[in-house]
Formats: C-alpha cells, structure tokens, sequence
C-alpha cells in the first residue's frame, strides 16, 4: 500500500512540472516552425540566413543555460529547505553574470554582425542577410538574460505553471508577429527577415514585464538590489565550484555543434535542410526536455528535504522514463520523414539531405533525452555537476 501511494506521489510532482514545462519547450520550438514555413515562402535564402544567424543565439543560450543550470541547483534545494532569502540571494548571482554575458553578445551582435556571420558561411547575401536579421535581434538578449534567470528560479520554487503560462504566451506573441511583420498584414510593414528578428524582441519585452510584475506580487522571491551589490561570498563560491563545469561542459558540447553548422553553412541555400530537421527534432523532444527539467527540480528538492534514499529511487525512475521518452520521439520523427516531399520550397538537393538528417535524428534524440535528464537534470540537482 505503502509503494502505491509513493508512486501516485511521484507520479503527481512529475506531471506537474512536466506538462507546463513540456508545453513551454513546445511553444518554443513552433516559433521556429513558423520562421521556417514564413521564410521559406519568402526564399530558401532567406531560411538558411536566419538558421545560420541564430547560431550566435545558440551559443548565447550555451552560457545561459550554464547560469540557468547552477542557479536551478541551489534553487531547488534552498527552497527546499524553507530558506527563501538563500534563493533570492542565488538569483542575484546568476542575474549579476547573465546581465555582463548578454551585454557583450548584444554589443557583438550590433556593432559586427557582419563579421559573426562571415564565421558561419562565405556565401555573400546569407552574411548580409543574416546580418540584419542579428542587428536587430540583438535587442533581446539583455531582457532573455534577466526573464529566464526570474523564470527558472520561478519553476524551481512551485510555480513551474506560472513560468510556463508567461513563456507560452511570450511565444504567441512572437508567432502572430512573425506573421504580421515578416508578410506585412494590414498596417504592418513587410519587412522579411528583420521582421522575424522584431517580433522575437517585442515578444521579450512583454515576457519581461510580466515577470517583472509576477516578482513584485508579496511572497514571491525578489531580485534585490543589495545582494546583486554585495554578493554572498560563500554562496558566491559554491556558485562557481558547481557551475564552471556546466559551462565547460556546455561550451565543449556547444562547440561541436556549432562547428558541425559552420560545415552545413558551406552546403550554401541547402543548408536550410538543415534548419528543418533541427525544428521537427526539436519538436519531437519537447517531453523529453520537460521531464530532463522535472528530474532536476524532483531531485533537488528531496535533497534539500533530506530524503536522500527517496531522491534516489525518483532518480531510477526517471532515467527509466527517459529512455521511453526518447524512443517514443524517435518513433514519431521516423513516421514524419515518408512527409517531407510536402517541404516545396526546398531543392530536391535539400530533400534528399533533409531525409538522411531525419533518420539519424530518430535515434539522436533517444541519447539526447536520457542524457538531458541524467547529465543537465538529475547529476547537477545532486552537486555533482
């Protein structure tokens, strides 16, 4: 009796933070749907410009999920333990480092655009395009820097729906965009690809605000001033020792995946294969992430309990859920693939690489999911990142 009642409890805390956290990764992956499908319809230039652009997003992300993951660790288990000023003082830190880490990607993003392309691809008109489009997405890092940091301490202290409504209403707002600035609708100008960039900013601006405005509501944690001022210097310390190695991992992990686009960047246009395959994997995994997330903030918090023998059995279930995970996403990219022929816009070139891409990512997402769960959520929640 006793067993079923702990499974019923694991089962609630996991879908808890699963489903929002799954519907926000989804959320996330149909904004690059709708770039794909609307810049597609403009060029097949124009999709790999943009695919190639938001390769600096990409590794932009790398250091912000690395502050995102070392923040997630102490969060989880101060909250845990009832200890809400050691949170807010944790959430100061990753806010400090985020917002020096956003600064300089935006300063590199505006003031030599041309020159973070020419890195990507040697073709002329995807180093322009792709140029403008960074130029004006650049405006978004420093709000993601600040909004994510708020949001991640947010689904670490029970209020992963919360987190997850203000993410998934962030992205409708930069879907309908995308649509309105990229095809020009109504009193909208038509302005392309910088139009998809805009919509991304204009969505961060109200993802912004509205964490800012969930964080003055009483009892929520703040961010203040005199801790972002004077730092904790033993929190301080403890902060590093756990996440330089998230972000060693992340840039090493990141590097390779980067390298690998900068080889797709010479394929010229075709490259926007590439860009395709990447969005169906990334929607194919968004349960796989969300249970990845879940297991950090499941283990974390058990830990910061005490309960070390139950975070271990939470721990084995996961990694068995995980696997299921992955080869149900697996499955699903396999049963897509007999569909492509419905991508016109690409060259038959870009379809026949675009076929081979899908097979090797139906198996790709099966180690994907079982190492996002184990490497990014279940290790880091138990300080051993």
């Amino acid at each position: 009796m006793n067993t079923i009642s702990e499974n019923t409890i694991f089962r609630k805390k996991l879908l808890k933070l699963v489903i929002p956290i799954s519907m926000q990764q989804l959320m996330m992956a149909l904004v690059g749907v709708t770039d794909a499908v609307m810049l597609g319809f403009l060029s097949q230039d124009s999709l790999s410009a943009v695919s190639l652009a938001g390769q600096v997003q990409f590794v932009y992300s790398l250091f912000l999920f690395s502050i995102t993951g070392g923040v997630s660790i102490f969060a989880s288990q101060y909250w845990g333990r009832g200890n809400k000023q050691a949170v807010e003082k944790i959430l100061a830190i990753g806010l400090k480092i985020s917002v020096i880490i956003s600064l300089l990607f935006t300063f590199g993003a505006v003031f030599a655009p041309v020159g973070l392309m020419k890195i990507f691809t040697s073709e002329t008109v995807l180093v322009d395009m792709g140029a403008e489009y960074l130029r004006t997405y650049a405006l978004s890092f420093l709000m993601l820097g600040i909004s994510q940091i708020y949001l991640c301490v947010m689904k670490n202290c029970g209020q992963a729906y919360k987190s997850s409504i203000i993410s998934s209403v962030s992205v409708l707002i930069n879907i309908v965009m995308n649509w309105l600035l990229i095809c020009g609708v109504g009193i909208f100008p038509k302005m392309g690809i910088s139009g998809a960039a805009l919509a991304t900013v204009i969505s961060k601006v109200v993802e912004l605000l509205w964490t800012l405005i969930i964080m003055l509501k009483k009892d929520n944690v703040k961010i203040r001033l005199s801790y972002i001022i004077s730092t904790d210097r033993v929190l301080k310390d403890d902060y590093f020792k756990y996440t330089l190695p998230i972000v060693g991992n992340e840039l090493v992990w990141g590097l390779g995946f980067t390298m690998y686009s900068v080889i797709m960047g010479h394929l010229g246009s075709d490259a926007a294969a590439n860009s395709i395959a990447n969005i169906i994997k990334n929607l194919s995994v968004c349960v796989c992430m969300g249970i990845g997330s879940a297991s950090g903030v499941i283990i974390g918090s058990e830990l910061g309990r005490g309960n070390l023998e139950k975070a271990k059995k939470y721990g084995s279930k996961l990694c068995k859920i995980s696997i299921i995970g992955g080869a149900i996403s697996g499955a699903v990219i396999l049963c897509i693939i007999p569909f492509i022929h419905l991508f016109s816009s690409l060259t038959s070139t870009a379809q026949d690489y675009l076929k081979v891409m899908l097979i090797v990512s139906s198996y790709y997402v099966i180690g994907k999911s079982i190492n996002t769960t184990t490497i990014a959520g279940i290790f880091p929640a138990g300080g051993d990142s």
